[in-house]
């Protein structure tokens, strides 16, 4: 019998800058967890984009030498990003996109980000500050309660969430921004 997939439950929240976001989270009472660090994204779908068409998502991180591959469902409806979502480290990120890539499925999407992990003690959720090629946002991550106080506690309301995927932000922006790539990632350079 198989074990029932678990949700992750989200939501972003739009900040001006860094500085802001970090003194919004040391007011709320949380420390660094996970320090700044680099992150990769990959996201693969078949030609016919047959998971994006079903929401569903399949990606491959690379995040602090570690590898993970994430499958995530649809989402379901509500205030909150609530969806199915398993992962795992991969050995060999290398040999599991020719995997993947043999299979049938291509590259779709290719994001990076910048991200700072920050806890309060004895709290069952987490907050990271994602620093973006398009902007900086808090995602507040864990039960939905928790998700709410956390947010009325760094001064948000329920009106500024956003439930969008990163693929999804970065299509907005595309569709204003002549210029930009096909993926979100940093120009040469950027620290």
């Amino acid at each position: 019998m198989s074990q029932p997939i678990p949700h992750e439950v989200e939501v972003k929240l739009a900040v001006p800058s860094v500085e802001s976001a970090r003194e919004m989270l040391k007011r709320a009472g949380f420390t660094e967890s996970i320090p700044r660090s680099f992150e990769s994204n990959v996201v693969f779908d078949t030609p016919n984009s047959a998971l994006y068409q079903s929401r569903r998502l399949l990606r491959l991180r690379d995040f602090r030498n570690q590898a993970i591959v994430t499958f995530k469902g649809p989402p379901d409806p509500g205030p909150h990003k609530s969806r199915p979502e398993v992962e795992t480290l991969v050995a060999d990120p290398a040999a599991f996109q020719q995997i993947l890539l043999g299979l049938g499925y291509e590259v779709v999407f290719r994001y990076e980000k910048f991200r700072t992990t920050f806890q309060q003690p004895d709290q069952p959720g987490h907050a990271v500050l994602d620093e973006t090629p398009i902007g900086v946002y808090l995602e507040l991550e864990g039960p939905a309660a928790w998700i709410d106080s956390t947010a009325a506690l760094l001064g948000f309301e329920p009106s500024q969430y956003v439930l969008q995927s990163y693929a999804s932000l970065y299509q907005d922006y595309r569709a204003r921004t002549a210029a930009a790539s096909k993926h979100m990632v940093f120009l040469p350079g950027r620290e």
